[in-house]
């Protein structure tokens, strides 16, 4: 990508970001996240650190939960983003190698409400979960 492609996406990223920690938060997100993308080493020691805190910090808001995946839970639904709107109007939310795919027919976003409910049970709960990073961060 040329640099003007990067500041673009990394602009766009923080933006999304600032969601999270508004005074007046929009809306309610959950994550669940996979082990292995807080395993998938990013800079250094020091780098992982700061994000693993950086997450804990953001799943302690009132308006966030996070939940983590362990691997040996083995194969589950890929990723996806899934949107309510305030008038209860669902969307799916669908990214891979810059292919982005819009679902909203009602019986094909319902079938990915159902998967998002089958990873939630299948996932640590969120004091699980931050235990679980918290000791992540202490191993490095």
């Amino acid at each position: 990508m040329d640099d003007e492609t990067i500041e673009q996406r990394v602009a766009a990223r923080l933006a999304r970001q600032s969601l999270l920690t508004r005074k007046n938060p929009p809306a309610v997100f959950v994550f669940v996240v996979e082990e292995d993308a807080l395993r998938r080493v990013v800079g250094n020691k020091t780098v992982m650190r700061e994000q693993l805190e950086n997450l804990l910090a953001c799943s302690r808001r009132r308006n966030v939960e996070l939940q983590i995946m362990p691997t040996t839970r083995g194969a589950h639904s890929g990723p996806m983003v899934l949107l309510e709107s305030a008038d209860r109007t669902r969307q799916v939310y669908i990214e891979a190698q810059d292919v982005v795919t819009v679902r909203t027919a009602p019986n094909e976003v319902s079938e990915f409400w159902l998967r998002y409910g089958m990873l939630r049970t299948q996932a640590l709960n969120t004091e699980e979960s931050s235990r679980f990073i918290e000791r992540m961060t202490g191993e490095l």
